[in-house]
């Protein structure tokens, strides 16, 4: 599956958002391996579990590794490598770069917010080593084999302003539920590196 997804992405070219000066900028890792499943090969990818803090817009969420792009960060991918160095201790300058998804406008929980995310792609050898920062609850690999098959999704019931709202997304092993920002994300890539995947049938 990785050898598709490398050809595929050679010939990607990602929607890359308009932004002004206002325009707040941040970077998230979409991090792949290879893996052994008993006798079958398949291909993971990574999520991180948030950790509950008050003033965090995406408290609790699962997510990509990633944050805001800092004056010393000489473009969006560094900013990617950086945050997830800070928040796994995993180092993705030795990892291999696989591409760039589409840009994404960030509105948590509902927010309007004047802020673009930029997913990269890297692949990491088979077991890295992980050391979590006060950020990250948890570090989760979850089979793309099975996520791209679409019998993961899922809906929750949250409230937003107070009402009960329907959102769509993969519930992975352990209950996790891959929903809002980090679920638009894989779903573009997923169309990106496969042309033959439908996205699943949503509730609206």
């Amino acid at each position: 599956m990785l050898d598709k997804i490398k050809a595929t992405l050679g010939n990607y070219r990602p929607h890359i958002a308009d932004t002004n000066q206002s325009t707040k900028k941040a970077a998230v890792a979409v991090i792949l391996r290879h893996a052994q499943e008993e006798t079958l090969e398949s291909t993971e990818i990574l999520f991180i579990k948030r950790a509950e803090r008050d003033g965090d817009p995406w408290s609790g969420h699962m997510a990509f590794p990633g944050g805001h792009m800092e004056p010393d960060d000489s473009d969006l991918k560094e900013s990617a490598i950086r945050e997830t160095r800070e928040e796994i201790g995993l180092d993705l300058r030795d990892a291999q770069f696989l591409g760039a998804l589409d840009h994404q406008y960030a509105n948590p929980r509902g927010r309007v917010l004047n802020m673009l995310i930029a997913p990269f792609l890297f692949q990491v050898d088979d077991n890295p080593p992980f050391a979590p920062n006060q950020e990250v609850d948890e570090v989760v690999w979850a089979s793309l084999n099975v996520l791209a098959s679409n019998t993961l999704h899922d809906t929750e019931s949250m409230l937003m302003s107070g009402k009960p709202t329907t959102f769509n997304g993969y519930r992975l092993n352990g209950g996790h539920f891959v929903w809002g920002l980090t679920y638009r994300i894989l779903k573009n890539f997923l169309s990106a590196t496969d042309s033959s995947w439908r996205p699943p049938k949503e509730i609206e």
